[in-house]
């Protein structure tokens, strides 16, 4: 199915040298750039990530030290891709747990502060476990009838984002109106309505650190302060903007953390 878009549309995938969205880096960018005319554009970065790929990534991803020995560093390539992904949303696998929070934790390191959250997030993994409950191998499987193995190398990320990119538009296609008898199983091919289906937590940053309560309020979702009203915690205990600030926490939370302090100091 023909994606519905009134703006462009990030497919991308994301090759890293860990799970840590803190401290890991990205070795390998992959994406598709759909327009709402319907014209793709596809690009694939190898990264230098400054440090060795641990053995076991090279183990997953066959991506070594020397693919990216000559690679620009994600800062050199950030300027780049943020005018590329300006005015788009983003799609991917899994990409609202962790790619789009490692993707703006990348940005902010390199001095770059792209704002996700102006973005409509388009999660295909998201999509598949609230209507199916399953990895990306298995979507490709339901989804497209074929086995990915026999399509595609796994844990590249350009095979990845193709695998992906085929998953979405088969979820469009098998959850349209009147596509199946399941009335709860639909999905309309709508931007906005697959934000919402995807983004159902209300994370204000992306790791998670903090959320937004059923009124709307901004709470600490972690620690000792788990659930409480972000503000008046800072009211109550102002060393603890402090910690969080000095800590191992990603910038993406410390720079939330700070525009709702700021925020409050102007009223």
């Amino acid at each position: 199915m023909k994606l519905n878009l009134t703006k462009p549309l990030i497919i991308f995938d994301l090759e890293t040298t860990g799970l840590d969205i803190s401290r890991d880096s990205i070795i390998q960018i992959s994406y598709i750039k759909v327009s709402p005319d319907g014209s793709e554009q596809r690009r694939n970065y190898f990264v230098n990530p400054g440090r060795p790929i641990p053995a076991e990534v090279t183990e997953l991803t066959h991506i070594t030290n020397e693919m990216v020995a000559d690679a620009p560093t994600f800062k050199e390539l950030a300027t780049t891709l943020a005018a590329e992904f300006k005015g788009c949303d983003f799609a991917g696998y899994n990409s609202n747990h962790y790619d789009i929070p490692l993707l703006a934790e990348e940005f902010l390191r390199a001095g770059v502060n792209f704002d996700f959250f102006k973005c409509r997030l388009i999660d295909a993994c998201a999509i598949f476990k609230q209507m199916e409950k399953r990895n990306l191998a298995a979507a490709y499987k339901f989804y497209c009838g074929r086995d990915m193995e026999t399509d595609f190398q796994a844990h590249l990320a350009n095979e990845d984002t193709e695998a992906t990119y085929r998953v979405l538009q088969g979820q469009l296609d098998k959850y349209a109106p009147g596509a199946n008898e399941d009335p709860e199983k639909v999905l309309h091919n709508n931007m906005d309505e697959l934000n919402d289906f995807c983004n159902k937590s209300k994370k204000v940053d992306f790791a998670g650190r903090m959320k937004y309560n059923e009124n709307g309020v901004e709470v600490f979702n972690f620690g000792k302060y788990k659930d409480q009203p972000v503000i008046e915690v800072l009211k109550r205990d102002p060393s603890y903007y402090s910690w969080i600030l000095n800590g191992d926490f990603a910038l993406d939370t410390k720079q939330a953390l700070t525009r709702i302090r700021l925020r409050e100091q102007m009223k």
